[in-house]
């Protein structure tokens, strides 16, 4: 791969440093590449939408200006979230590109891509012939005019009618605090809760690349902390905070305790289930023991995955399962797409709500069974002699490598994956109980964290 691409072209996406990594001139070089790859170059169609970052706008016409040099056109959406992106990809059936740096820092920009009907893109997936591609074209003296034509279409009212078909929420009315994080869905919010019976209360609606109250990165809680806090002093039923371009949503409890995506992917699957009764549910391999309980309690069939949103989509397109859930926040439907989508996840739990007469908490107790860890990352320096050394003092349990290493017990259970990106080891550890869990994690963490397993 081209050294000025190898950098920024990750496992599912591209992202780097913008405009020192990621800059027009790169952008114009995988629109095209993408036109051909898809496709549609020579006559077809791309819909392309851009996050509030300062570099964005620029990014996406040159992105833009790439496409339509093959003589294909562009369709923009303008601002909108990836899941809207993935909407309008699915709802147009045109291939899709989102420019976005997600929860990244200001400083970051990125692409996520996508087939017709929002099928994904990854690097085994196009998206290492789009690269290849795209630097050969760098190193062209001249770059091609462009001949595509642009049209502008209003994909965010469609979004919201469309989810509101998919997650009708009834029942009570409800006093809801949406943190934004000066991302995407202080955009999309407003118009898919206009017509839902809730008191809005927003927090950090403006749009802002530079992210001034926090990082909109709710997987890190301490993210999380404003919310919590005007939970609490609003009295609200519950808080969702989104990430920058709003396809992961989080929720806070009326007590202002955080909701484990794991209780909301077992919540969300039981809740499929009533409508498609025997349906496949996917979660990923660090979500909580819980989620196959529950799904086979709901019976439904659970099918445990790699973490990853190309990986999770083949994998619904396969088993046609009817919804997955990922620890990190990502929610994935085969009514929308295969796609995933932080709203939908808040509506969903806004829904289950909305149905009862009691508390958030009260309902997810259900769903909640056991302690975990959340995820530990730790800087490692030969990442596979730290494995070989959990996988050696483990030996005696059950163990599997489906992502990383998986080792079970009966009351405990680990999983330790590299990082795609870093020189990290991800370890995520549930146990029955409170201290059976931090047993386990000390333990491990010793193992990970000791000069001789490194």
């Amino acid at each position: 791969m081209d050294p000025r691409l190898e950098p920024i072209v990750k496992a599912y996406d591209v992202r780097g440093r913008s405009p020192e990594q990621l800059d027009a001139t790169i952008a114009r070089a995988l629109g095209e590449a993408f036109a051909h790859e898809v496709g549609v170059a020579g006559g077809g169609k791309v819909v392309v939408g851009h996050d509030m970052r300062d570099t964005s706008p620029v990014l996406a016409r040159a992105f833009g200006e790439g496409v339509r040099s093959t003589g294909a056109d562009v369709v923009e959406i303008g601002l909108a979230s990836t899941d809207m992106l993935y909407f309008a990809s699915g709802d147009l059936d045109l291939p899709g590109a989102m420019v976005t740096a997600s929860h990244n820092p200001a400083v970051y920009n990125g692409l996520k891509l996508c087939r017709a009907g929002a099928r994904p893109i990854g690097l085994e997936t196009g998206l290492r012939a789009i690269a290849d591609r795209a630097g050969e074209l760098l190193d062209r003296e001249q770059t091609p005019a462009v001949t595509g034509g642009v049209e502008s279409v209003d994909a965010l009212s469609r979004y919201a009618a469309y989810l509101h078909e998919l997650v009708p929420v009834r029942g009570r009315r409800l006093t809801v605090v949406a943190d934004a994080g000066n991302g995407m869905a202080g955009h999309t919010v407003p118009s898919v809760f206009a017509d839902l019976d809730v008191e809005l209360v927003p927090m950090y609606f403006e749009l802002d690349g530079s992210f001034p109250n926090h990082e909109a990165n709710p997987l890190d809680h301490s993210t999380l902390v404003d919310l919590q806090e005007r939970v609490r002093s609003e009295g609200a039923d519950v808080g969702l905070a989104f990430d920058g371009d709003a396809d992961r949503c989080f929720v806070v409890d009326e007590r202002g305790e955080v909701v484990s995506p794991s209780a909301i992917t077992a919540l969300i699957g039981a809740r499929a289930l009533r409508d498609h009764p025997g349906a496949t549910v996917l979660h990923n391999v660090i979500c909580s023991r819980a989620v196959p309980e529950i799904i086979a309690e709901h019976g439904g069939t659970p099918v445990r995955t790699p973490v990853g949103h190309s990986l999770i989509k083949a994998e619904m397109a396969r088993t046609g399962a009817v919804f997955g859930g990922e620890h990190s926040g990502h929610f994935y439907f085969k009514d929308f797409y295969l796609a995933d989508s932080g709203m939908i996840a808040g509506l969903h739990v806004l829904a289950a709500l909305a149905e009862t007469d009691g508390t958030v908490s009260e309902l997810m107790a259900a769903y909640d069974r056991y302690p975990s860890s959340g995820e530990i990352n730790s800087t490692v320096d030969d990442a596979d002699a730290v494995l070989e050394a959990i996988r050696s003092t483990y030996a005696e349990h059950d163990q599997d490598t489906l992502d990383g290493l998986t080792v079970t017990a009966a009351d405990w259970w680990f999983n330790v994956r590299k990082s795609n990106t870093e020189p990290l080891l991800r370890l995520n550890v549930e146990g029955a109980d409170e201290a059976t869990m931090a047993r386990v994690r000390d333990e491990v963490l010793g193992l990970i964290r000791s000069g001789d397993a490194a």
